[in-house]
């Protein structure tokens, strides 16, 4: 049997594909896989932030065509890049075991601290509004690019700092690059960050991926993205969700924006409850419910 799986060309993107593939190739034995790789619409626009281009989903439009076409058997992606919404046809076939779900901030090269004089380079909504409280004095300004983009366009001395995802860094092997790890009190990560999404056409036989999905990662990303639909976030909205398992007990905060004050609130519930317990997370930032 052969699958063929659908990736951006980035390098981080090829690295989590391949994290994949030889799960695939470890579960089922004598799998061959093949490495299709695109540069999405999202890739290819640069000048201005997402929420002025079209959303998250332009990294995926491409991604999702070849899906539905049969031109790749699964497409792999960072969840938190994934839209709350998928096209109709798709579905999310197996989460990876969640990695840091922790944002880091990235100084230039030799730099122990940020100049104030330069801006911090955020590429989300869901950051700025974060990084407005803890660093009230310091510019905040959009970075688009890969990682790699990132980090050269923050080493040539156009930015102080840059903020990203702590998973992203690791896997790409850069760890000594990272100044500071911001706790999720101190920077609320968005839903589905750290987790590595595989998504196939609904009804496709996916039994290979069996063993890949990991059903504590899987829980925890369907209650925050449950919330993230539910209070209409998306990618140019400054919301996120964070949901930690322990036993069968889950914990989640969420987080939005209103007329400038960051509003956060905390949930608890069991396993079976999971979507139930974003929507009400929703409901209680939006102030439709109390606790």
């Amino acid at each position: 049997m052969k699958i063929r799986a659908g990736s951006r060309d980035s390098v981080l993107a090829v690295a989590q594909s391949e994290i994949i593939l030889d799960l695939i190739k470890k579960s089922a034995p004598g799998t061959e896989t093949e490495l299709v790789t695109m540069k999405t619409t999202g890739d290819r626009i640069l000048d201005r932030t997402l929420d002025k281009a079209g959303g998250k989903g332009l990294f995926v439009k491409e991604l999702d065509a070849a899906l539905l076409s049969g031109r790749v058997d699964i497409t792999i992606h960072s969840l938190k890049d994934l839209p709350s919404e998928l096209p109709e046809g798709i579905e999310i076939a197996a989460y990876s075991k969640r990695g840091c779900a922790e944002d880091v901030l990235i100084l230039p090269k030799g730099a122990d601290v940020p100049d104030r004089r330069l801006p911090i380079g955020s590429a989300s909504a869901r950051r700025t509004a974060q990084l407005r409280e803890l660093f009230p004095d310091m510019e905040i300004k959009p970075v688009r690019g890969n990682v790699l983009t990132r980090l050269e366009k923050l080493d040539a001395g156009e930015y102080s700092a840059l903020v990203l995802a702590k998973a992203g860094i690791v896997r790409l092997g850069l760890e000594e690059r990272i100044s500071r790890e911001f706790t999720a009190e101190e920077m609320l990560p968005a839903a589905g960050q750290g987790i590595i999404a595989v998504e196939c056409r609904s009804g496709f036989d996916h039994w290979f991926l069996d063993a890949v999905n990991d059903r504590e990662a899987q829980i925890c990303a369907e209650a925050e993205r449950a919330f993230i639909r539910a209070v209409n976030g998306g990618c140019s909205a400054p919301s996120a969700a964070y949901c930690t398992a322990d036993g069968n007990r889950l914990t989640m905060t969420g987080m939005d924006v209103k007329d400038g004050r960051i509003i956060k609130r905390s949930v608890s519930g069991g396993y079976a409850e999971a979507e139930e317990l974003g929507e009400r997370l929703a409901r209680l930032i939006k102030g439709e419910e109390r606790t």
